[in-house]
């Protein structure tokens, strides 16, 4: 009887048939190609993964690896509820805290001086936080709106101290001995025209007036950026809403004459012995005795953006501040960077010149989707941009958002939901330039894009696509239809792309159909065999390798597993979990034409271990209690539902197996579920014979 080889090509391809692909793989989970120097892609088991930490409260959204100026290595956890770092296997919150107060105006100043001091009683604002005053305040000549470092120098519980600054930063000094008053906004019946009220307001025409508390006046919702068309005088002002009023209103204030204060929380150091008292903050500063520390409330978010500026830790919840922590500082935990943007959907730390960016961003207070600015170089408390440093702001063009921005070799890259553009250091004057590089190449998500050895992957609307010296390419994807034709568009945000450089690996792990909007599927791409394959492991946060050794992702279950680092599986904090991994082939023709044909022995050519055991003191692959099931489905028609003969057991020690079947197509499967096993096929061969006419 004559002997015939089987070697599989590479790579998982669900948009062709079984039939018309041949000794390929049409289905697979948990399995990966190794390239072969004569250009075959040899399957295997995936690598396996081990508990790193949990369980967390949350589902874990974003992960990031540093070190500090001792060689700690750390691991931020952006959760939805917290964020917290992992240092030598100790988790630690430093989820940032705010406190929203909506209190009567007390506010007092003294002519001359930037000094500013407001009343909220039992606040207990320290010299570590921000207040952050959402409603427009005129006092002493001055107006009050935006973040604000406070001071404390009487440790008072009901009154704290604020420097008042114009745009620049430069003190504000008050000019009269005015009381406190708050913006008003007055309507007509019919007009769109809003007349505000703002005493010494210092707006001319042309000029921004943001609203970021809403408010209800005549019938129209104020909320926004809104032109001055018109100034009255030195204390009223027009602005013209999209609506008209639907009654006469006068003088209406805003928040219901409430002053709106959001604290955001910072608790600083504590010296050894002394509390607050003597020795910690001295004379002048909290002197002697005690104070007692806001804790605020913990923010929640969807996600989180994470970068480091040097041992720093810097972040971004969705659509929120800019925080620093700094493991060497001995704040407990994240505080607000106060000077930075107050609303933004992401940031990125960019080199060569080391510059913090947010893109989704504001200058207003209001959210611009399509903003991008940047602080000073070498400082990320310096943003207003001035002839003497290179901060800055540029807003994209085209599009509807900036959906994400990475660093990639030698500029920024910053995806809208339509296209790609570049941003490139050129100094001064104008610090960065931006190009648009691709068109109708836009990103699918937040974090559907990374970089791998120099070549930027993503995740478009319908394809993937990567970038390379010759500008945005499509890649083509022979599992399409499993991937975009399931995909939940609902949940598109929480995609999340996993780069594994070991093999030259990168992964989008995605929400299907059905699932309850959460991740359970992944689709993988090699981008040395430029193959695919896809499966049903879910992780909600990634980073490739770093300080910390192999890749560690984030699970449903709201643990954290570091990659490659075993075998097995892991799950719900459990290690040593069976893999189930698994593939199976399209049909191919045992015989041309109407000759059926039949098998009756197939010979396996399999690795069985990693490069790691040893027997009579030589260095093998082995794993001698290793197993793996094949399975053969025969058929005479593709479209016949298959006979399946097996599965049989093959170990380290089968010669073969004999199925003894008859057909004129068949399919291989091949799978495992035994704990500590490791497989990778090679050429696989059985015996065969005509046995008569279909």
């Amino acid at each position: 009887m004559p002997h015939s080889s089987l070697k599989l090509i590479p790579g998982v391809d669900t948009n062709r048939t079984p039939a018309l692909n041949e000794a390929a793989i049409s289905s697979g989970d948990l399995i990966r190609f190794i390239p072969d120097k004569q250009g075959l892609g040899l399957v295997q088991k995936l690598g396996g993964w081990t508990t790193y930490a949990g369980p967390f409260p949350s589902y874990i959204r974003s992960l990031w690896a540093w070190e500090d100026t001792n060689s700690n290595s750390y691991l931020a956890v952006g959760s939805e509820t917290s964020l917290d770092y992992i240092l030598n296997g100790g988790v630690y919150d430093i989820t940032p805290r705010t406190l929203v107060h909506n209190v009567s105006i007390s506010i007092s100043t003294s002519i001359g001086s930037s000094d500013v001091v407001i009343t909220d009683t039992g606040s207990n604002i320290t010299n570590w936080d921000n207040v952050y005053i959402e409603t427009p305040i005129s006092v002493g000549g001055l107006v009050l709106f935006g973040v604000y470092p406070t001071t404390n120098p009487t440790s008072s519980a009901n009154t704290y101290h604020i420097k008042a600054v114009d745009l620049f930063g430069n003190p504000a000094l008050a000019t009269t001995s005015a009381a406190a008053t708050i913006v008003k906004f007055s309507t007509v019946s019919s007009s769109s025209s809003i007349t505000v009220t703002l005493t010494n307001h210092g707006y001319y025409v042309g000029s921004t007036f943001s609203i970021v508390v809403s408010t209800l006046v005549g019938g129209i919702t104020l909320y926004g950026n809104y032109l001055v068309e018109n100034v009255i005088d030195a204390n009223n002002f027009v602005i013209v809403a999209g609506n008209t009023a639907s009654s006469t209103v006068t003088n209406q204030s805003m928040n219901g004459g409430l002053a709106r204060y959001v604290y955001y929380i910072g608790v600083g150091p504590v010296p050894a012995g002394t509390g607050y008292g003597i020795g910690g903050y001295g004379r002048g500063g909290y002197g002697t005795g005690s104070v007692t520390v806001q804790n605020g409330s913990a923010i929640s978010t969807t996600d989180w953006t994470l970068d480091n500026w040097g041992e720093i830790l810097i972040s971004c919840p969705l659509n929120g501040p800019i925080y620093e922590w700094s493991p060497e500082a001995g704040y407990s935990i994240s505080a607000v960077i106060g000077t930075a943007p107050i609303v933004n959907a992401g940031i990125v730390v960019a080199m060569p010149q080391r510059q913090l960016i947010a893109w989704g961003s504001t200058s207003t207070g209001i959210q611009d989707p399509l903003l991008i600015r940047w602080c000073d170089i070498n400082d990320y408390t310096v943003w207003s941009p001035t002839t003497t440093n290179q901060a800055g702001s540029y807003r994209i063009p085209k599009g509807s958002k900036i959906v994400e921005c990475i660093q990639a070799a030698q500029q920024t890259l910053i995806w809208t939901d339509l296209g790609l553009w570049a941003m490139q250091y050129v100094s001064l004057p104008y610090v960065y330039q931006f190009n648009e590089i691709g068109t109708g190449c836009g990103l699918i998500g937040r974090k559907a894009a990374a970089s791998m050895s120099g070549v930027v992957y993503w995740m478009g609307q319908s394809q993937f696509y990567m970038l390379a010296g010759g500008g945005p390419q499509p890649i083509p994807c022979p599992v399409w239809d499993v991937i975009f034709q399931d995909l939940d568009t609902s949940n598109l945000d929480k995609i999340r792309i996993a780069v594994n450089s070991r093999f030259s690996e990168v992964s989008w792990y995605y929400p299907t159909k059905g699932n309850g909007g959460e991740i359970n599927a992944y689709v993988k791409y090699n981008a040395v065999l430029q193959q695919w394959d896809y499966g049903s492991l879910a992780r909600t946060a990634w980073i490739n390798e770093s300080v910390l050794g192999p890749p560690i992702g984030a699970g449903t279950d709201k643990y954290i597993y570091q990659h490659e680092t075993s075998t097995n599986a892991a799950t719900n904090g459990v290690n040593n979990v069976p893999m189930l991994s698994n593939f199976q082939t399209g049909y191919f023709e045992i015989a041309e034409a109407d000759l059926k044909m039949f098998v009756d022995q197939v010979w396996p050519d399999m690795k069985w271990g990693y490069f790691n055991g040893t027997a009579n003191g030589t260095t093998v692959y082995q794993t001698p209690t290793a197993q793996i099931q094949l399975t053969f489905y025969v058929t005479d028609y593709a479209g016949q539902t298959p006979t399946t003969y097996g599965p049989y057991n093959l170990t380290q020690s089968t010669q073969f197996v004999t199925p003894r079947f008859r057909g004129r197509l068949v399919s291989i499967g091949i799978s495992s579920n035994d704990v500590g096993s490791f497989w990778r096929i090679g050429n696989m061969r059985y015996r065969s014979q005509p046995d008569g006419k279909f």
